[in-house]
């Protein structure tokens, strides 16, 4: 596999931070707007650069779920918690929770290991009464849910992570498919499941497919049904304070967008027939946010006056709520 650490090879500047009149932090990445045909609509950097997905990707991962079969009596928030890079809140927590157990699972049978809550107030709760966090609160316990109920179908073992599991073999199928291209490796996850690599643009065509898919084949209503429930629970995607979910109430139903780590972030845009795929090269978050957001916005999913654009895209404040820079894009950037 090509070394990752190329993917700086061709970056161009997206994402300027200023401070005063000196421009401090420049971040660099690529950023691809493709069809379903794989076409490619507008990129900047390089289209070929080749990047783990990271969690961005997680409705890929969710299509075995439902071309299976396994997850046909499942709603529309199991579906938004197997696509979720979630807070690790009362309700995230809860959902899977009671998903396990319908199955005559706990949380003992995950595989994604324990994490801090994230989410302030179920952290507190759990200071007050003197618990830790679990696997439950981590951020992917809902895919591992799916995943769970997926090898439930396929009769598998407990280790169901393992890159050559029939869970994951099903994964790597799906994610080759839709984004039309072979993954040239893996690398192992912060949840402990394979990550495939793939190209920009490979990602951002497979996102496309998302937004064009319509009541067909499996795979096409099984698409669907994932970017809906995304759309229909922002809440339970991430949670309150996050990029995903502000960003898709804002959107209301326009669009399903997901970040992954290391500055990773997709775009499903169903009425333009359109997905988005970016990454920041330094892996910076805040700049991730920034891009899909004007993205967003130029693609016609987000109003450019929405107030919530102002939390990514805009002057900088600190805690007296001065304004001590700005947050800008990049000349010849969206």
């Amino acid at each position: 596999m090509q070394d990752v650490t190329s993917v700086d090879a061709g970056a161009v500047p997206l994402v300027e931070l200023w401070r005063g009149d000196l421009l401090e932090s420049l971040h660099r990445g690529h950023a691809v707007v493709a069809r379903a045909s794989g076409d490619v609509v507008e990129a900047w950097g390089r289209t070929d650069a080749l990047i783990y997905p990271r969690s961005s990707c997680k409705m890929v991962q969710a299509l075995p779920l439902l071309e299976s079969g396994a997850g046909r009596d499942l709603g529309s928030e199991h579906l938004a918690l197997a696509c979720a890079s979630h807070q690790g809140a009362g309700i995230h927590v809860e959902r899977v929770a009671r998903w396990l157990a319908d199955m005559g699972l706990s949380e003992d049978d995950l595989r994604c290991g324990c994490q801090d809550a994230q989410d302030i107030e179920e952290r507190d709760r759990l200071v007050r009464a003197g618990d830790k966090a679990g696997q439950l609160h981590n951020n992917c316990s809902g895919k591992h849910a799916g995943f769970l109920t997926l090898n439930q179908h396929l009769g598998g073992d407990s280790e169901y992570v393992a890159p050559d599991h029939p869970v994951q073999r099903a994964v790597r199928t799906a994610f080759e498919e839709v984004t039309e291209m072979p993954a040239p490796g893996y690398g192992i996850d912060g949840c402990s499941a394979p990550n495939f690599a793939t190209t920009v643009a490979a990602l951002a065509g497979g996102m496309a497919r998302f937004a064009s898919a319509s009541d067909g084949d499996a795979r096409s209503r099984a698409m669907v049904r994932l970017r809906e429930a995304m759309m229909a629970h922002p809440d339970l995607v991430a949670g309150e304070t996050r990029a995903c979910t502000d960003l898709m109430r804002a959107m209301g139903g326009r669009a399903a967008i997901k970040t992954g780590a290391e500055a990773v972030f997709v775009a499903i845009l169903p009425q333009a027939g359109l997905g988005i795929a970016l990454k920041i090269v330094d892996g910076g978050v805040r700049a991730a946010e920034a891009a899909i957001t004007a993205l967003l916005i130029r693609h016609g999913a987000l109003a450019a006056d929405h107030p919530v654009v102002a939390r990514y895209i805009g002057p900088t404040r600190n805690r007296r709520d001065i304004v001590t820079g700005e947050t800008r894009l990049a000349p010849g950037f969206a």
